[in-house]
């Protein structure tokens, strides 16, 4: 899971509502740094145990370079309620919600989804044919299911869920952290566990099950790229441990994409190098979007 590196939203910023059928999910907006002309509008999809929180640091720096920026909790993750009921949380649940939260905004909109969020955006794209969005950033995601080396842990996490309580099973996984290493401050650490305790435990276990078994979608997007209908680029930091960086280059090449590498980062280059990150999609957006003005 991403540890954000300090939990204050920068004055700026707002915490809003965003409205979808199933209900509010909430989530933070920040408009263009004061005097910057709105370039357009980048959405932050969160990740597997992820929240808004995880891109609390490149919300700022991202309207410094004129985006309006929209993060928001994905149905069932931490302030955003959810049912307990496993069928509310397929790929195809949450990318509705998705492209409920951006219909309203300001164009042109420029998707981004880290980890299991980008298998999330990819589902809106291609349910959406590409429709709202002028382009799709996989941020440290993968193609289909995630590595067998991460197969046993999310099976067992999925096998003990809902019955297990979400307690006991974050203690356990803190500690194997910080046998690892992990060693946040108080506050974040507090935060941590507060955040997995209040996520709904059917979407933590249905999440698993996607990140076990969703099927590989490269093709399709590759068609969608192909027509000319969206941009699409593929972020990831060198030490990413989840999908390998050679497996999302893969998926680059497949679909004719652009390739950033965060140098110094690994699978959650926003928490983990914040203004380099920012930095980089404030580039490759631009270069996304000169690319869409120059088309005839």
């Amino acid at each position: 899971m991403s540890t954000p590196p300090f939990l204050d939203l920068p004055d700026r910023a707002s915490r809003v509502e965003l409205a979808t059928s199933h209900g509010p999910l909430v989530g933070w907006r920040i408009g263009p740094e004061d005097g910057a002309p709105h370039r357009g509008t980048v959405v932050l999809v969160p990740g597997f145990t992820g929240s808004k929180e995880d891109f609390v640091a490149v919300l700022e720096p991202l309207s410094h370079h004129g985006w309006a920026v929209v993060t928001f909790d994905q149905r069932g993750q931490h302030e955003s309620d959810g049912p307990d009921d496993e069928a509310a949380y397929s790929l195809a649940a949450l990318a509705r919600d998705l492209l409920e939260v951006v219909e309203p905004l300001e164009p042109p909109i420029h998707l981004v989804g880290h980890s299991f969020g980008g298998l999330v955006s990819r589902e809106a794209v291609l349910m959406s044919g590409g429709a709202p969005f002028s382009s799709l950033t996989l941020l440290c995601s993968g193609p289909g299911p995630i590595p067998p080396s991460h197969h046993d842990g999310l099976g067992a996490l999925r096998s003990a869920l809902p019955h297990v309580p979400l307690e006991v099973v974050y203690d356990v996984k803190e500690a194997a952290d910080r046998e690892a290493g992990w060693d946040p401050s108080p506050e974040v650490a507090a935060f941590m566990r507060d955040r997995f305790v209040a996520t709904n435990a059917w979407q933590l276990r249905t999440s698993a099950g996607i990140l076990l078994d969703t099927p590989d979608r490269t093709d399709e997007l590759a068609a969608l790229a192909a027509d000319g209908k969206l941009r699409v680029a593929v972020v990831y930091g060198p030490d990413d441990d989840a999908w390998s960086p050679a497996e999302q280059e893969k998926v680059a090449a497949a679909v004719g994409a652009r390739v950033v590498v965060v140098p110094g980062t690994g699978h959650s280059p926003a928490a983990e190098d914040p203004h380099a990150t920012a930095d980089a999609l404030d580039a490759l957006l631009t270069e996304l979007s000169d690319e869409e003005r120059a088309r005839p």
